[in-house]
């Protein structure tokens, strides 16, 4: 675990009315449009809720969630005010906290745990307790996720419910996507793992469940319908990501 003397700085920037979180570096670490802080401003934080599309209809909104790395919580935000469900994050540095209190609109009744998310998923987290997972874990640097190895996987598995799903954010080399994507198919199976075609900034979402069925065509349409009549204020392009899904077995860059 970093000491917390050792974290970066968190620092903020704006441009064209969008407001940037930073650590210590160039890297945006999240964002969040100054006017409409309720929109997912991010191309891969809207598809880290493709997720979405796993669930039944009539689950949407139950059970809770829980999230492995703050950024600008823009997922938090969207857990409270669009899907009202209660949701728990993980944080390791307290001025990620800060700035998201002071600057980005954290929800009060949110609840925000301060420490190392692998060691909070080990000691702390109850087994099938979470609906909705979401995993975004970088350094100041973003060159890989600081927690990738099959037994943080096999937590993050341990801590969904039946039908539970969970989305990282894989941001990096191609050879570091793959050798996350394997390790997550070691631990969930191939047949409950897909990954969604990368961003512009060369952001892949890899999707995996816990004995949850990605159901057919038709049922997708139904369900990305029924996400967008809900939520597509909050910038929710589910009817697209019907066109990004794809099985693990196939590379980031496939069509």
């Amino acid at each position: 675990m970093t000491p917390l003397t050792e974290l970066p700085e968190a620092t903020l920037s704006e441009l064209d009315g969008v407001r940037y979180l930073h650590l210590g570096s160039i890297w945006v670490q999240g964002a969040m449009r100054i006017r409409k802080p309720q929109v997912l401003e991010l191309a891969y934080v809207q598809r880290m809720l493709a997720s979405l599309l796993w669930l039944p209809t009539e689950a949407l909104g139950q059970g809770r969630a829980l999230q492995l790395g703050l950024g600008a919580g823009a997922i938090t935000r969207f857990m409270h005010k669009a899907l009202r469900m209660p949701c728990t994050v993980v944080e390791l540095n307290p001025q990620v906290v800060a700035v998201n209190r002071a600057w980005f609109h954290l929800p009060a009744e949110a609840e925000v745990v301060v420490q190392d998310a692998g060691h909070w998923l080990r000691e702390r987290a109850a087994p099938q307790s979470v609906q909705l997972l979401h995993v975004d874990l970088y350094d100041h640097e973003a060159a890989a996720p600081v927690l990738d190895d099959e037994a943080f996987y096999a937590d993050c598995r341990r801590v969904l419910d039946e039908g539970g799903v969970m989305s990282v954010n894989l941001f990096g080399r191609d050879s570091s996507f793959e050798r996350s994507m394997a390790r997550i198919v070691a631990v969930f199976g191939a047949q409950q793992v897909w990954s969604l075609r990368p961003t512009r900034e060369g952001n892949t979402v890899a999707i995996a469940a816990r004995d949850a069925r990605l159901p057919d065509r038709d049922e997708l349409l139904r369900r990305a319908g029924v996400i967008e009549d809900r939520y597509g204020a909050y910038g929710v392009p589910a009817r697209k990501w019907l066109r990004m899904i794809r099985p693990a077995a196939r590379g980031p860059d496939q069509a």
